[in-house]
């Protein structure tokens, strides 16, 4: 995503056809996991497991493309339905389709909770919708002691309108955790993250509409740029988030013995 590695930049045309070409493609991809409407792929070595791509899918009935935008956008119904979250919050905008966020998640116990800074762009075209986030430095916003500050590479959603009110999402991401992490955690993701997540995701969908009625429904940044209010951010300010200048945390020794069961619930 970051072109070389170096200039912060705002994700042109080319990237979203990149990043949809990636979606929609199979080759080189390895299916992990297909059941009950969700399928998941990963690439890369499985010895690097800590920087694979993960790539899933779900088929959303009911739910049109437009609404499931919205549902990703939306950070205020986000603390409804992802109960990984712990925190997420808008930083500012560069332009009318890209802000800087911050976002951190619980990760299972006995693993450390992990956090990102990331560059978001987003782009509806035609009957496609896309957000496309990677991780850079802002000032403001070193990493804390409490979170192990993780770098997201490339990861988005592609919503494609599929039919009379359903749409099919894809969900692309490679992430370096900065942590050695054991193998069971890189297969738990496939195995059981990641079709939770959508499924998650998907249900949200369905039950936004009604939440969106009763919480300023007018109120949508992310499609009428005019209401955002948020204060603007200068590329200047911002760097690439590089991950070899964070603490990496060797977490391999940790047994899945020790999960705790709070993920379960989730």
């Amino acid at each position: 995503m970051s072109r070389g590695g170096e200039m912060v930049y705002i994700p042109d045309d080319s990237d979203f056809s990149s990043f949809r070409d990636q979606c929609e493609s199979l080759e080189g991809w390895h299916c992990r996991y297909n059941k009950a409407g969700v399928t998941v792929w990963s690439q890369g070595q499985e010895e690097s497991c800590s920087v694979q791509k993960i790539k899933t899918r779900i088929s959303c009935k009911d739910v049109p493309a437009e609404t499931l935008y919205d549902v990703l956008h939306d950070t205020r119904y986000r603390k409804k339905w992802d109960s990984n979250m712990i925190e997420t919050y808008d930083i500012g905008r560069l332009t009318v389709n890209a802000d800087v966020g911050y976002y951190s998640w619980k990760c299972p116990s006995p693993l450390k909770n992990r956090d990102f800074v990331t560059l978001r762009s987003w782009l509806p075209l035609g009957n496609d919708y896309m957000i496309i986030n990677y991780s850079v430095k802002h000032p403001k916003y070193p990493p804390r002691k409490d979170f192990v500050r993780a770098v997201s590479l490339q990861t988005g959603y592609l919503i494609k309108a599929n039919g009379d009110g359903a749409c099919v999402l894809y969900y692309l991401t490679q992430v370096d955790p900065r942590g050695s992490l054991p193998k069971w955690v890189v297969n738990r993701v496939s195995q059981f993250v990641a079709p939770k997540a959508m499924r998650k995701i998907y249900k949200a969908g369905l039950k936004y509409p009604e939440w969106k009625r009763k919480h300023d429904p007018e109120y949508k940044p992310w499609v009428y740029p005019e209401q955002n209010t948020l204060p603007s951010v200068s590329l200047a300010e911002l760097s690439v988030q590089h991950a070899d200048s964070l603490e990496n945390i060797d977490e391999t020794g940790l047994s899945e013995d020790h999960l705790s069961t709070s993920d379960h619930e989730a």
